[in-house]
């Protein structure tokens, strides 16, 4: 990839990125307060609802770019003819790998994000502490696969090769279709996440989460918070898709101007 190419993606997608999390932000903790096993109410319910946002915004711009630079990346080492029937997987494998990635960064950041969303009380810094103290880097990490499995499941909608309008109203259908059917493992996600330490939640098992949460509360609970988790994902398709396509092309632009 060229150098301006890399950075216009850089900057692209962690400006997207960073403009998404904050904005839709709300949303994001209603839906994690609805997942949490105490329930809305005892989580907070609609109090302190901007409560993890120190811990998105510091993450939100690292992961954007790691996403969109591996992304951009893997196309460019995967290189195909633009009329080949294999793009369609390019794009997959590309998007899939750019999850991965951008996992290493977004998941320690969800962790203390969610925690600190059903703890409003509590103190982004101090929640990230005590998890180093009790649980040490891995504490960190936990949900790990349930994220990278959700994120992948639905990766393939990215691609924006497309105009701006176009690929901003493809990714809010897409996305919030995708929304709704891995609902259930963004719940296994979240009750891994908020898991005491030491229980048997905790140790990251997708299944064993997924059937904890049918066994105690049935299919409402394994779709719980679906509604704003469709609506923050199509809306943050919308403005993400939309506003990285918009600025990624007017940095290149503003690079073949300058001498």
């Amino acid at each position: 990839m060229d150098g301006p190419g890399f950075m216009a993606s850089l900057v692209a997608g962690g400006v997207a990125g960073v403009s998404v999390d904050l904005i839709l932000f709300p949303l994001d903790t209603i839906k994690t307060r609805l997942q949490s096993p105490q329930g809305f109410n005892k989580a907070g319910g609609f109090h302190g609802i901007y409560a993890g946002v120190p811990s998105a915004a510091v993450g939100s711009f690292p992961n954007a770019a790691a996403f969109f630079i591996t992304y951009e990346y893997v196309k460019w080492f995967l290189h195909t003819d633009s009329s080949s029937y294999l793009t369609p997987m390019k794009h997959m494998l590309a998007a899939s790998a750019g999850e991965v990635v951008a996992c290493l960064i977004r998941v320690p950041s969800e962790v203390v994000k969610q925690r600190a969303q059903v703890s409003a009380s509590t103190r982004t810094f101090q929640i990230f502490s005590n998890i180093l103290y009790e649980e040490g880097i891995q504490g960190l990490y936990r949900g790990y696969k349930s994220t990278v499995l959700r994120e992948a499941l639905w990766s393939w909608r990215q691609d924006h090769v497309v105009d701006s309008w176009q690929s901003a109203v493809c990714g809010a259908f897409a996305g919030g279709f995708a929304a709704a059917v891995t609902t259930p493992l963004d719940v296994a996600k979240t009750r891994i996440m908020l898991a005491k330490a030491g229980s048997s939640t905790a140790n990251g098992n997708v299944l064993s989460a997924l059937h904890g949460v049918w066994r105690s509360q049935g299919l409402a609970g394994l779709f719980a918070g679906v509604f704003p988790r469709m609506a923050a994902i199509s809306l943050g398709g919308f403005i993400f898709l939309g506003a990285y396509d918009h600025t990624h092309s007017l940095l290149l632009e503003v690079g073949r101007k300058s001498p």
